[in-house]
């Protein structure tokens, strides 16, 4: 009899405790999506609010954009102007939508969003109507119409609705900001809560866990016998990456003292060419007819271009092993130097630039520097007769497979090329024209995929014949990897 109460005290005992272990189970479950819930719809409200006041901030700054424009153009009569002016408008026009679109929380925002859009609306009338003045050589009425104020008082209206719109949604999301305090304080209750049950489920588990210890001893034994079988393996391995890293080292500078060597015994003999071709030129030009003056042109010509081939095979070989320690540079400023660069090229061709917001980015600046260069000569000299270049280097950052990306991209309006030929032209030596219509030796491209790899990225182009050309370059913005296999190569 005593035994079987003391197995009844016992099974009492473990009900009791399961029946409590439920229970807090159940209500800490209750309590925790109750806490979720609340968080879930804080924060959905404040990403809400924040959409809000990013609309409304684009649109008020693509007014600003237009009325700059406009004054700009009204005050200096300069077509450039126009550009951001259209650039402004067009976009003020999807703005508009997405303003239409937003849904704030806050009572009465729709009918002062309404109102502000109206107010939009009648802006950009007033600023089509003083250009389409100008444009009709109508200055002094569109100059006219802009001093007598209405323009402005239609901006000053717009200014102060945008303001009170984003003040109530500032205030708005602070009151979000105290409920999420308030969220983070049930939450914490709710930890609380769950740190006990966790307690008191490891009580009841302890009994259980040392049935368990022999075999879980087992597989432990199991498990550290592959382990050191494993490591073991990866000595062996990490052994033989390090003797193929020192091999390949030395064999690229085997390539490199090979590549010096042959490019400076090749440019003896070119150079010999070039001074005894000058000397016959200068010293004997009277006694040699037409034919022959042309045969000593042709000749040092095909020199010429044989030591610029040379150069470039050998720069195209030392991209990987000379390259330099990726840092963090300024795209942006690597591309403006090197319009300092093509100043005589842009004006003689007339080319037109433009240059979006280019971001900092970890890489070789010298290699960065080289890579938009060719690129943007390209566009250049590859111009369709009668029509000025115009060269767009845009930047955005993009995910791909899992990564963030740098991408860039240069577009022209030169006379492009044949779609079939995109991978073609990457290739060392491979020209799409003749010579005698293009000069050069047909390995800029190929310098550029070779840079692009060597940051761990990828180059492409996409064309037509004479619609232009845009090629896409993508980087990885983490290349730290990239970068540690540059300077082992390079030791």
């Amino acid at each position: 009899m005593p035994i079987k109460k003391l197995f009844d005290n016992m099974v009492f005992n473990w009900i009791l405790i399961t029946s409590i272990i439920v229970v807090m189970i159940v209500t800490n479950g209750f309590l925790a999506m109750k806490t979720i819930e609340d968080l879930s719809y804080t924060q959905n409200s404040l990403y809400n609010t924040g959409d809000v006041i990013v609309e409304l901030d684009d649109l008020h700054n693509l007014v600003l954009m237009a009325e700059t424009g406009q004054r700009g153009y009204l005050l200096t009569e300069q077509s450039e102007y126009l550009a951001p002016y259209e650039n402004a408008l067009s976009r003020l026009h999807d703005q508009l939508e997405d303003t239409k679109e937003l849904r704030s929380e806050v009572p009465g925002q729709t009918i002062r969003i309404a109102s502000l859009i109206v107010q939009v609306e009648d802006k950009i009338s007033e600023l089509k109507t003083t250009v389409e003045l100008a444009l009709a050589d109508n200055e002094k009425s569109a100059l006219k119409l802009v001093m007598q104020g209405t323009g402005r008082n239609i901006y000053i209206k717009f200014k102060e609705k945008i303001e009170e719109i984003k003040d109530l949604e500032v205030n708005y999301r602070n009151s979000l900001f105290l409920i999420l305090s308030e969220v983070e304080r049930e939450a914490k209750i709710t930890f609380a809560i769950s740190a006990i049950t966790s307690t008191l489920l490891l009580l009841g588990l302890a009994f259980f866990a040392r049935l368990n210890a022999k075999n879980e001893l087992k597989h432990r034994q199991q498990l550290e016998h592959q382990n050191d079988v494993l490591v073991e393996k990866v000595a062996m391995r990490t052994k033989e990456l390090t003797i193929y890293s020192d091999e390949l080292a030395r064999s690229n500078r085997e390539l490199e003292d090979f590549a010096f060597v042959a490019s400076h015994d090749l440019q003896e003999p070119l150079r010999k060419i070039r001074a005894f071709g000058d000397r016959l030129k200068n010293n004997y030009a009277s006694a040699l007819d037409e034919k022959g003056a042309d045969y000593i042109n042709r000749m040092s010509n095909a020199a010429e271009r044989m030591a610029t081939l040379i150069n470039d095979l050998l720069e195209f070989s030392r991209i990987s092993t000379r390259g330099k320690p990726f840092i963090n540079i300024s795209s942006q400023e690597v591309i403006e130097s090197l319009l300092e660069d093509l100043e005589i090229s842009i004006k003689e061709s007339k080319a037109t630039i433009i240059l979006g917001d280019l971001p900092k980015i970890n890489a070789d600046p010298s290699q960065m520097h080289h890579l938009f260069l060719n690129l943007i000569s390209n566009a250049i000299k590859f111009r369709q007769p009668g029509v000025c270049p115009v060269i767009n280097v845009q930047y955005n950052q993009e995910r791909i497979a899992q990564e963030q990306w740098h991408c860039f991209t240069v577009q022209d309006n030169g006379i492009g090329f044949d779609q079939a030929f995109a991978n073609k032209i990457f290739m060392p030596f491979q020209r799409l024209h003749a010579r005698t219509e293009y000069k050069g030796t047909g390995i800029g491209l190929a310098i550029c995929r070779r840079i692009v790899e060597r940051h761990g990225g990828n180059i492409s182009a996409t064309s037509a014949i004479g619609e232009g050309a845009l090629f896409r370059i993508e980087i990885p913005v983490k290349n730290t990897l990239i970068n540690l296999i540059g300077e082992n190569t390079n030791a």
